[in-house]
C-alpha cells in the first residue's frame, strides 16, 4: 500500500499481514457519471436559491456539459486519475480539507469529546484515572500493532481500516503555506513513549520497559505521580499556546523556535510521542446542567490562557484531557482520521478503564510493597525550551489570539431524554434521517428558509477513503418544514412529507456511501481544472456554488457505546457545527455557534431541536402505526 503523499511516514516500508490482505481486498473508490453529478447538483440547488440564480446556472451546466467540452475533459482526467491511484481522492481532499486550510486548528477543525463525568475531585483521582486510560489506550495500540483488531462493517459490506493505523506516535507540522503531517508508527524502531503535560510543562514518558512488555497501571501510576511533583510551578511560559496560532503565524513562529537545538528535540519528541495526555488544572465549578457545555469548551480550547489552553499541543493527533475536577475527554487533529475510529477508541479505552483494578493504595507502606519487587523505573525526562525574547513575544501573541477565540465560541451540549433510536425505529424510520430533519425544522423555524447543510458520510467502504456530503436540506426537507405549522393542513398531510423527507435523506445517505454523491466529484473536476492549468469552468465561479458551499449547518453524526458527545465549531462565521450521539432511549447533542454573529445563537438552534424532535414525535405518534 503506496502511503499517502502528504503524509510522511518516517519508513515507507509496511507490515505484510492481516491488515494489507484486507486492504487490497477493497474496492476502490469510483469516478461518479459526470451527467449524474450535474443533475444531483441542480436539485441540491432547488431549496437553496432564487428560480433566477438556478436558471442562470442549468445555462452554465449545459455549457460545462457540452458534449467534447471542459466537463468531458475534467471527468476524463479524473478517470485517468482513478486508474492511477489508490485512491484519487484522499490526497487531494487530505490537502484542501486540512493541509491547505490556513485558520486555527482550535475551534476551525479540531473536535472534542466530552466524557461521562467522572467522580473524582483531586489530584489522587485525576492521575489513577490517567494511569488506566494510558493502559487503556495502549491496549488499543497493541491490537493495531498485532493487526487484531477486528474489521468493520457497514451494512454488510468490510470498511478501510488505514485511518487506525494513522492516529498513533503522529502530529501535524505546520509550513509556510501548506503543512505535513509525521507518522512515526511504521518506524525501524517505532516510538515507545508518551507525553505528559502539567502545568504547561511536557514530560516524556516510557510505557514499555526494557524487556518490551508495557508498564502495568501501577508503574504508569507511580510515573505520573513523580511528572506531578516535578511540574508544581505554575509559573512556566506556555510553549504548547504557540499551536493555536493561524497556521501561517505559527509557522513562523515554529521556524524561529527550532532554531535552537533543545527546543528542537523537545518538540521532536512531541511529535514522535505515541500520544499526549494533558493533566489539567481545575476550573471555576458551573451548574450541573452548564457542567457538560463547559467540558465541550475545556476539550475543544482549554478555556483560554488562564485555564489550561497553554497545557496542549493541539498539532498532536490525540491529546487525551483529564481535570482535576473529573472533567474528561479529548481533543484530536483531524487531518489524519474522522471520528468513528476516534470514537471506536474511546469505546475500548472506556470499557477497560471501568474493568481494571488499580492496585495501589493510599497508604504508603503498602505502596512501597506493591513496588519493591518491581525494577525502579527511570525518572521520566522533562522536555526543556530556551526561550528567547522573541519567543516569549509569540507566545503572548499566542496567548491573546487565543482568549479572542475562546471569547466567541459559544458551546451548548444538551441530552435530549424523552426519546432516543427507539422512537423513529418503532415507526420503520432511519434515525438520523429523523434527526437531520428535525434540525432542518428547527432551522426553518429559526430563519424562515433553509440553508446548505453539510452532514459528513463515511467512504471507508472503499480503500483509503475519507468523506463525502450528505445534503440534509432538500426540496423534501423544504417542504415538510413550512407545512408543519401550517393549522390548515391535515396531519395525514404532515405525515406524508415527514416520511417523504425521511425516506429522501435515507436514500442520499446511501448513495453517499457507495461513493455517488455530488461533493466531493465537483471538487475532483475544479482540482483537475487546476491540475491540467485550464480555465476554471464558469459553473464554479457561479454565485450557486458559492451559496451550496457554505454551510450554514455542519453536521455530525457519531454513535458511540460510551455516553459521550463529540463537538465541533461552525464552519462559516454566520453557522453552527451540531454533533449528535443518537442512544437507544436519549440523545447526546452538542450544538456551537459565534457570538460575533448576531444571526446565530447556539442556545436558540439546541431548543428549536428539541422542539422540533417533540413536534415530530407527536405528530407520528398522532397516526395508527399500520398506516405508517
Amino acid at each position: 500500500m503506496s502511503p499517502c503523499s502528504l503524509v510522511r511516514p518516517v519508513s515507507a516500508t509496511m507490515i505484510p499481514g492481516r491488515y494489507l490482505a484486507h486492504q487490497e481486498g477493497l474496492p476502490k473508490l469510483p469516478v461518479p457519471p459526470l451527467r449524474q453529478t450535474c443533475e444531483r447538483y441542480l436539485a441540491v440547488l432547488e431549496p437553496l436559491v432564487s428560480e433566477q440564480e438556478l436558471e442562470h446556472t442549468r445555462k452554465l451546466m449545459a455549457e460545462f456539459l457540452t458534449p467534447g467540452g471542459a466537463g468531458e475533459r475534467l471527468q476524463k482526467g479524473l478517470e485517468r486519475r482513478a486508474h492511477k491511484m489508490e485512491n484519487w481522492l484522499s490526497d487531494w481532499w487530505l490537502q484542501t480539507a486540512y493541509l491547505d486550510f490556513r485558520m486555527p486548528v482550535v475551534v476551525h477543525s479540531s473536535p472534542g469529546v466530552v466524557l461521562p463525568r467522572l467522580e473524582f475531585s483531586d489530584r489522587q483521582g485525576q492521575i489513577r484515572f490517567a494511569a488506566k486510560l494510558i493502559a487503556g489506550v495502549l491496549d488499543f495500540k497493541t491490537m493495531i500493532d498485532n493487526e487484531t483488531l477486528p474489521v468493520e462493517y457497514l451494512g454488510g459490506n468490510s470498511l478501510c481500516m488505514n485511518q487506525y493505523y494513522q492516529v498513533l506516535c503522529s502530529c501535524r507540522v505546520p509550513g509556510p503555506r501548506r503543512d505535513s503531517v509525521v507518522n512515526h508508527a511504521r518506524a525501524k524502531r517505532p516510538p515507545t513513549f508518551i507525553t505528559v503535560v502539567h502545568n504547561y510543562q511536557f514530560f516524556v514518558l516510557e510505557v514499555y520497559s526494557s524487556d518490551g512488555s508495557l508498564l502495568t497501571v501501577d508503574q504508569i501510576y507511580m510515573q505520573l505521580e513523580k511528572i506531578w511533583n516535578s511540574s508544581l510551578q505554575t509559573n512556566k511560559e506556555p510553549i504548547g499556546i504557540l499551536t493555536s496560532q493561524h497556521r501561517n503565524t505559527w509557522a513562523k513562529a515554529y521556524a524561529n523556535l527550532i532554531k535552537d537545538k533543545t527546543n528542537k528535540e523537545s518538540v521532536q519528541a512531541i511529535q514522535k510521542s505515541i500520544f499526549t495526555v494533558c493533566l489539567d488544572a481545575p476550573v471555576p465549578r458551573v451548574s450541573d446542567e452548564m457542567y457538560r457545555s463547559r467540558a465541550a469548551l475545556q476539550m475543544l480550547h482549554g478555556g483560554g490562557s488562564r485555564w489550561n489552553s497553554g497545557n496542549r499541543w493541539f498539532d498532536k493527533t490525540l491529546q487525551f484531557i483529564i481535570g482535576e475536577d473529573g472533567t474528561c475527554g479529548l481533543s484530536y487533529e483531524h487531518a489524519p482520521a474522522e471520528g468513528p475510529p476516534i470514537v471506536s477508541m474511546v469505546d475500548h479505552v472506556v470499557e477497560y478503564t471501568s474493568n481494571i483494578f488499580l492496585n495501589l493504595l493510599p497508604d504508603r507502606k503498602k505502596t512501597e510493597m506493591v513496588r519493591t519487587p518491581l525494577v525502579p523505573l527511570p525518572m521520566p525526562q522533562k522536555l526543556r525550551f530556551n526561550i528567547t525574547p522573541e519567543i516569549k513575544k509569540d507566545i503572548e501573541k499566542a496567548k491573546q489570539n487565543m482568549n479572542i477565540m475562546v471569547h466567541d465560541l459559544d458551546v451548548r451540549v444538551i441530552v435530549f431524554s424523552h426519546f432516543g433510536k427507539n422512537v423513529p425505529k418503532s415507526h420503520k424510520m432511519s434515525p438520523d434521517a429523523f434527526i437531520q430533519v428535525a434540525l432542518q425544522l428547527a432551522y426553518f423555524r429559526m430563519y424562515q428558509r433553509c440553508c446548505s447543510t453539510y452532514e459528513s458520510a463515511s467512504l471507508r467502504m472503499f480503500r483509503l477513503g475519507r468523506t463525502d456530503t450528505i445534503r440534509s436540506a432538500s426540496i423534501d426537507s423544504l417542504n415538510f418544514s413550512r407545512t408543519m405549522d401550517d393549522p390548515s393542513k391535515p396531519v395525514a398531510e404532515k405525515v406524508a412529507l415527514l416520511e417523504k423527507a425521511v425516506k429522501a435523506h435515507r436514500a442520499y445517505t446511501d448513495m453517499a456511501i457507495r461513493g455517488e454523491a455530488i461533493d466531493r466529484h465537483l471538487l475532483g473536476l475544479r482540482l483537475q481544472a487546476i491540475e491540467d492549468l485550464v480555465s476554471m469552468p464558469k459553473v464554479f465561479m457561479d454565485t450557486s456554488y458559492a451559496v451550496a458551499m457554505h454551510y450554514n449547518l455542519s453536521t455530525s453524526q457519531v454513535p458511540a457505546k460510551t455516553d459521550c458527545v463529540m463537538c465541533f465549531g461552525p464552519v462559516v462565521p454566520d453557522g453552527y457545527g451540531v454533533c449528535y450521539n443518537p442512544m437507544e432511549e436519549h440523545i447526546n447533542f452538542a450544538v456551537s455557534a459565534f457570538n460575533s454573529c448576531s444571526e446565530t445563537n447556539a442556545a436558540r438552534l439546541a431548543q428549536g431541536l428539541e422542539d422540533a424532535l417533540l413536534d415530530m414525535r407527536d405528530l407520528v405518534e398522532q397516526m395508527p402505526r399500520a398506516k405508517l
